[in-house]
C-alpha cells in the first residue's frame, strides 16, 4: 500500500439483526494532510466494544447515531505522524477517536498522551481506559459493594466484567462470574480470583447460579439482560443494587423477546425488594477519571488486578471479529491490530 492511502470502514446501511459486511464496508482512504492546528495519527489498535451496535441504529439513544457513509466511530491508540499543533510531536504516542480506519487528522480535541515506558499501549483501550473505568465507576458509584456482600457480574471475562469483579475482591466481597463459556468460567476464577463462576449456557444454570448464591445477591452488574437477568432476580436481597452497563443479549434484537411478557414480575421484583436498578454511561463520571487512573495504576503495579487482551490483526478482520463480540467468541478486552507498533 503507498503512503498516501490507506483504509476506511463505513457504515453502508442500518443492519437490522447482526451488522455484516455489507453494512459495514471497507473503503480506500485518501491519507489527509495536517492543516494548520491538527496532526496525522496513523492508528494502531482500534478497540471494538458492544456499545457500537447502538452507533450504527438511528434510534435514539444518549449518542448520535454515525451517519450513512461516515468512518465507524471508535477509540484508537495512534501514532502522531506529523504534526503542526504545538504540544504533540512525531513518534508520540495518543488515545484518539480516530475510528475504524488506517489515519486520521486530529486538532487534539479528546486527545490524550500515552507513555509506553509506563504500561503496554492497548491498555488505554481496557483495563486503563474506558471499559475498566465504566467497571470502577459503575461498580462503586452505583453498586457501592461492602465487604462480606456478594457482588454478581455477567459477561463476567469480558473487558468490563474482569475489572468488576477484580475491584469487588479487593473491596472484601464474595464475587460470581456468569459468563458463556466454560473456559470463561475456569478464567475468572483460576487467574482472576472470583469465588465462583457459572456457565449461562448450562441446562442447570439456575439451580448452579443460587448454590454460587448462598447468602443471595447484593449487588448485580448488568452487561447481559436476557436469560441471565431472570435467573438473577430470585436471588437478589432487599436493598440490593443493580448497575445497568449493558444489554449484550438484546442488540440484534429484529423484535420482541418470545414467551409471556416479564416487565411487571421485574418490577414486582424492584418494588418487593426494594431493589436500586441505575442504568448509567461512563462518562457520567468524569470527575472520578483521576481518581481511577491513580487506583489502578496501583492494582496493575502491585498485581491486585489482572486482565487479558484478544488481538485481532488486520483492520480488514474487524467487522468478523464485531460479530464475535456480540457473539460472545472474544476472549478478554477486543481489540484490532491495524498499524505496526513500533513499541513491540
Amino acid at each position: 500500500m503507498a503512503d498516501h492511502e490507506g483504509k476506511k470502514i463505513v457504515l453502508a446501511a442500518r443492519p437490522e439483526g447482526m451488522p455484516t459486511a455489507e453494512h459495514l464496508q471497507e473503503e480506500r482512504l485518501e491519507v489527509p494532510r495536517p492543516g494548520e492546528g491538527e496532526m496525522l495519527l496513523r492508528t494502531l489498535y482500534l478497540s471494538l466494544d458492544p456499545y457500537m451496535r447502538g452507533r450504527m441504529s438511528a434510534a435514539k439513544s444518549y449518542a448520535a447515531p454515525v451517519e450513512i457513509g461516515g468512518v465507524m466511530e471508535g477509540a484508537t491508540v495512534c501514532e502522531v505522524v506529523e504534526s503542526r499543533l504545538d504540544g504533540y510531536q512525531p513518534g508520540e504516542y495518543v488515545l484518539a477517536g480516530a475510528g475504524w480506519q488506517t489515519h486520521a487528522v486530529s486538532n487534539g480535541k479528546g486527545v490524550r498522551k500515552l507513555d509506553p515506558a509506563k504500561a503496554s499501549l492497548t491498555t488505554a483501550l481496557g483495563v486503563m481506559g474506558m471499559p475498566g473505568f465504566t467497571a470502577y465507576a459503575g461498580l462503586l458509584e452505583l453498586g457501592q459493594p461492602k465487604s462480606g456482600e456478594t457482588v454478581v457480574v455477567s459477561a463476567a471475562s469480558g473487558a468490563v466484567g474482569q475489572v468488576v469483579g477484580q475491584i469487588a475482591r479487593l473491596k472484601g466481597c464474595r464475587v460470581v462470574g456468569i459468563a458463556g463459556a466454560d473456559d470463561k468460567c475456569a478464567y475468572v476464577t483460576d487467574e482472576l480470583g472470583f469465588d465462583a463462576a457459572v456457565n449461562y449456557k448450562s441446562e442447570d444454570f439456575r439451580d448452579r447460579l443460587a448454590e454460587a448464591c448462598p447468602d443471595g445477591i447484593d449487588v448485580y452488574f448488568e452487561n447481559v439482560g436476557g436469560k441471565v437477568l431472570a435467573a438473577v432476580l430470585p436471588n437478589l436481597n432487599e436493598f440490593s443494587r443493580m448497575p445497568v452497563c449493558g444489554l449484550i443479549a438484546h442488540y440484534n434484537d429484529t423484535s420482541a423477546p418470545e414467551g409471556p411478557d416479564r416487565l411487571p414480575g421485574f418490577m414486582r421484583t424492584v418494588l418487593a425488594k426494594r431493589v436500586m436498578v441505575r442504568g448509567f454511561i461512563q462518562f457520567d463520571f468524569a470527575p472520578l477519571m483521576p481518581d481511577f487512573v491513580r487506583d489502578m495504576s496501583g492494582w496493575l503495579a502491585d498485581g491486585s488486578v489482572r486482565y487479558r487482551e484478544d488481538v485481532v490483526q488486520g483492520l480488514e478482520n474487524a467487522v468478523d471479529a464485531f460479530q464475535g463480540l456480540l457473539e460472545g467468541r472474544n476472549r478478554g478486552k477486543l481489540i484490532v491490530q491495524v498499524g505496526e507498533d513500533p513499541t513491540r
